[in-house]
């Protein structure tokens, strides 16, 4: 036994004087887009598939005590979410919801039983005090939990409510029913239903032939309507602003938009599950760039779905980032099929020589 707690020692002993090496990163196979000579502006980082992908290397000392852990796959990802450097992943494949703590390097799936129990989790969001927001549209409710997890609450708005899209915004939930061609909007404490845009009885230009999905910005409201191919944008109140993008496959055009997501130059992010891209619209309405593509290996996508922008965890991905650039922001997308089904890309601000 005394020979055994020696070995022990020794292995500790040799892991905790030990240091990671830093990822060399290769200019000749990084990722970015556009491709030069146009300047770079967003960067592939990586791609999570599993628990093992997702948390950091084990040390040797804990694998020789504890073995080889499990590895838990992501399945069918839709809506991601970050919260307090945790990535939540909405995931239909499992019925749940895969929970990424970067700060404690723990990767778990959960699965609440009983009567907070999910069928088919699309997307989720959190409020300011950190609870726990899932539009699940087999349940035809949105799905409150607590901080620890807990099961609250279920708002639902009888047989014609099937949330798809959620985003909660000061003090208020607003969510996107694929059936019933308006906006819901719940208080966040008592979960009272305040008010509906548009007028689903109204044919016009505002009308929502299938609202998707939605995020909510301190100017705006959009919302993909993926009956009417485009993204429609309205005040806080409802009042509709305009449209971006139409029917087509020209640049700029949308096929089959899904997730949206803005960053904080109001610029909006549209993924396009046909083009199998991320189309990115400046504050107008116009195309900027685009990044992704039809699978063929690193940065591209098949079926993407999901999209969520974070500054929040910069700290965790930079070891990916290319010397000569400054990460400015993280984008996540999540792909229903293929290989990889969480891509992490990074908006960067190349160095002043390279422009």
């Amino acid at each position: 036994m005394t020979k055994i707690l020696s070995c022990m020692l020794c292995i500790f002993l040799l892991v905790s004087c030990s240091r990671k090496q830093a990822l060399t990163i290769d200019a000749n196979n990084i990722v970015v887009f556009p491709k030069p000579p146009d300047t770079a502006r967003i960067q592939y980082l990586t791609t999570i598939n599993n628990s093992q992908d997702a948390l950091k290397e084990q040390s040797a000392f804990r694998k020789f005590i504890f073995g080889e852990p499990e590895i838990l796959p992501i399945v069918k990802p839709y809506g991601i979410a970050v919260n307090n450097s945790k990535i939540y992943i909405c995931d239909t494949g499992i019925g749940g919801i895969e929970i990424i703590d970067l700060a404690e390097n723990k990767f778990d799936y959960f699965k609440p039983g009983g009567i907070g129990a999910l069928k088919f989790p699309v997307n989720c969001s959190f409020d300011k005090n950190g609870n726990l927001y899932v539009a699940d549209a087999d349940r035809r409710q949105i799905v409150v939990f607590d901080q620890e997890l807990k099961y609250v609450d279920a708002i639902g708005l009888g047989k014609d409510f099937r949330p798809t899209g959620i985003s909660c915004f000061n003090g208020k939930i607003y969510v996107a029913s694929v059936n019933s061609h308006a906006i819901s909007v719940f208080d966040d404490t008592n979960y009272k239903l305040i008010s509906k845009f548009p007028d689903p009885e109204k044919k016009d230009s505002a009308y929502l032939y299938q609202p998707l999905n939605i995020t909510v910005n301190d100017d705006y409201v959009y919302v993909t309507d993926f009956g009417d191919f485009t993204i429609k944008k309205f005040h806080h109140n409802g009042a509709f602003v305009s449209r971006v993008g139409s029917y087509g496959t020209d640049f700029g055009q949308l096929t089959r938009p899904k997730g949206i997501a803005t960053d904080k130059k109001n610029q909006l992010y549209v993924v396009d599950a046909a083009f199998e891209n991320v189309q990115v619209f400046n504050d107008n309405g116009e195309l900027l760039m685009y990044f992704g593509g039809a699978y063929n290996g690193r940065g591209s996508m098949s079926l993407p779905a999901g999209i969520t922008i974070d500054y929040s965890c910069l700290e965790f991905f930079n070891k990916y980032v290319f010397n000569d650039f400054e990460l400015l922001y993280l984008i996540f997308v999540s792909n229903q099929f293929g290989p990889d089904k969480i891509n992490v890309y990074g908006f960067v601000k190349p160095d002043d020589h390279l422009n």
